[in-house]
């Protein structure tokens, strides 16, 4: 994946209610291959590994790097003496310009996000109720990630591309860019961050989210650093404000990383300066509550959950649709939709692993989520807010809080198909 498109739109660089499904809407998106995909009697990490479809790779081929501008030359120096890293070879450095960047963003984007799999997950998300029905997901991610770019650094091939024109140490905005984006490629150069391909070629959303907020925080942290030490650059208006029309569950989910990654990153930095930094770097963290959490990074590891085959209580034609880890990060985003924050924060706070698994008969979605938390009275603070969320909702659900500390979340597009999911 190209590293940082999204770092670039800038208000994820420096800043920190949903609709019914209406019926008879088509819920499987048009183009999607749904229906086709066979269900076996295996655990769903069995069947997240044969509905996942891996990102195209990149052609992996290194970028000549040749005489670097002076003024990026200097960032390099100022990332250099932050990181208390050498970069170990020339960045590639290519300022391009707009014509240019459109090109470079699609095709990343088209590499990174297969659009029958998305078409699948839309489906599922639109049962749960996290996006409207009108919502398409890659969509809104093609949206924000390519809405405010001015540039974005690729660990494939080692390239820094950027918008060219102006005085970039002239503008304070421009100069924290440009630091971020070469963090990453000095990370890259000493901790190799194309590792994060592969965690995404898996589709395990939770640890590839927690990995990411690790390497976009590392960023964060060091160009926040190279404009504290190194002031100068007029302060500007900045590139822009956030890109209209993501709805606001995928909008916080692209937002987290470089939010809760800086704070982690900050976290650890002062625990134990730029060692323990390089240590996430180097390890990247298992799960979106280590980053949160920074005091569990790296000991408090999750539990796998597995949410069986449940599609012959379902009828005979229902299939897969859909496998996803969620983790602390995925559900408090889900809860700030219709609870306060405190209510949601400190329901989402206990968990301790969770899985949801989507299944379709081609006009119909079921989904079923089981998760752990850490404590009974952690499960019973989630479930409690869990029932409050779909109460609040038009998409029918259910919550089952077990005896062990688990909770079970269920959501179908009509209440006979949640009848038949929940069971006896």
């Amino acid at each position: 994946m190209a590293l940082a498109a999204a770092a670039l739109v800038l208000a994820g660089c420096t800043s920190e209610s949903m609709a019914p499904l209406p019926t008879g809407s088509p819920i499987v998106p048009p183009g999607s291959s749904a229906t086709a995909v066979p269900t076996g009697d295996g655990s769903s990490t069995q069947a997240m590994a044969r509905l996942c479809v891996a990102p195209e790779p990149s052609d992996g081929k290194p970028k000549h790097a040749g005489d670097t501008p002076a003024d990026i030359a200097e960032i390099e120096h100022q990332v250099e003496v932050v990181r208390e890293l050498d970069f170990t070879r020339e960045v590639a450095v290519n300022p391009i310009g707009d014509p240019t960047m459109d090109r470079k963003l699609s095709k990343a984007f088209d590499q990174t996000y297969p659009v029958k799999f998305y078409a699948r997950r839309t489906a599922a998300w639109r049962t749960i109720g996290v996006i409207p029905p009108a919502v398409d997901i890659r969509e809104s991610l093609l949206a924000f990630q390519t809405g405010q770019v001015v540039g974005f650094y690729n660990p494939a091939d080692g390239e820094l591309v950027y918008l060219s024109g102006g005085d970039v140490l002239g503008s304070l905005t421009e100069r924290v860019i440009l630091a971020h984006e070469l963090t990453h490629a000095i990370d890259d150069q000493h901790f190799d961050l194309s590792r994060i391909d592969e965690i995404l070629a898996t589709c395990d959303d939770e640890t590839f989210l927690a990995a990411l907020g690790a390497v976009e925080g590392s960023a964060q942290h060091f160009a926040t650093a190279v404009a504290t030490e190194f002031p100068g650059g007029t302060v500007d208006q900045g590139i822009g404000g956030l890109p209209g029309g993501v709805p606001p569950f995928i909008m916080q989910l692209q937002l987290w990383p470089y939010t809760a990654g800086q704070l982690f990153i900050d976290a650890l930095a002062q625990r134990g300066g730029v060692k323990a930094v390089n240590g996430a770097i180097d390890a990247f963290p298992l799960s979106t509550e280590q980053v949160m959490h920074p005091e569990r990074y790296p000991n408090d590891v999750p539990q796998p959950v597995d949410v069986p085959d449940l599609s012959a209580k379902l009828g005979d034609r229902w299939r897969d649709l859909d496998v996803m880890t969620v983790g602390e990060a995925w559900l408090q985003t889900m809860l700030r939709l219709r609870l306060d924050r405190a209510t949601a924060d400190e329901a989402a706070a206990g968990w301790d692993g969770g899985t949801y698994r989507a299944w379709t008969d081609g006009d119909g979605v079921a989904v079923a989520m089981r998760t752990v938390w850490d404590r009974r009275q952690d499960a019973r603070a989630f479930a409690e807010a869990a029932q409050t969320w779909i109460d609040g909702g038009d998409v029918p659900g259910f919550v089952i809080q077990g005896a062990n500390g688990t909770v079970m979340l269920g959501w179908a597009t009509d209440e006979a198909t949640l009848t038949r999911l929940r069971g006896p």
